[in-house]
């Protein structure tokens, strides 16, 4: 049986900190938050790997490396306010709460929302945590505004409405996907336009929905 908690140690080592992830508390509660209770019972063998894990079919938690580049590029303060899209079943929910005053965790999926809300039920916190079922492109305009929105999957386009539930200077952290490799996009409103710049590149799986509508050619 596999040692989960050096499984861990191993993730944080080899997969974090060796990726230019210099935020301590992101290490520590990297390493101290049970991954494997995030993942379903099929999945237990890569909980800690490299890689995404599929939860649902076509729906995934994005590797450790490229979550915690994204997390950390949002820099998260301990009084913010955060909305976490496509939250899955809550991993990168519990982390958030780690980090600030107030996450509200959205799932699109019934199944998966019901599996984040009694996974975060017992995940240990610091800051107050809602979770919410509703359409992910929808964001969720009763908590908002948000200093900070995480997009768990890559997009090919931004909703209009993450922006509009963002703070004015209030940042957004997403991988848009054009092509075989991601790029991990840090957004900031300012004066109501979201201004971009690449931060990393990513290889995450879409979220379903989120591809762009092809265009009609004769």
């Amino acid at each position: 049986m596999q040692d989960m908690s050096k499984a861990r140690h191993f993730m944080v080592e080899g997969q974090v900190r060796t990726n230019d992830v210099t935020d301590l508390r992101i290490i520590e509660l990297m390493g101290r938050i049970a991954r494997e209770r995030f993942v379903p019972d099929s999945g237990q063998a890569v909980a800690y790997s490299d890689v995404s894990v599929e939860v649902k079919a076509g729906r995934f938690l994005p590797d450790p490396r490229s979550l915690a580049k994204l997390v950390q590029a949002l820099e998260i303060q301990p009084g913010d306010r955060v909305l976490d899209v496509a939250c899955a079943t809550g991993y990168s929910s519990a982390l958030l709460a780690g980090l600030s005053a107030d996450v509200t965790a959205l799932e699109e999926d019934e199944e998966l929302a019901r599996l984040a809300s009694a996974n975060l039920r017992h995940a240990e916190r610091l800051g107050r945590l809602v979770a919410v079922a509703g359409p992910l492109k929808q964001g969720c305009a009763q908590h908002a505004p948000y200093d900070a929105i995480l997009v768990n999957g890559a997009v090919e386009e931004i909703p209009q409405a993450w922006t509009d539930q963002l703070k004015e200077g209030g940042r957004l952290a997403v991988i848009l996907n054009a092509g075989p490799v991601g790029k991990a996009n840090l957004c900031v409103r300012r004066a109501g336009v979201l201004g971009k710049r690449v931060v990393f590149d990513a290889t995450v799986p879409v979220i379903p929905g989120f591809t762009r509508a092809k265009a009609f050619a004769f």
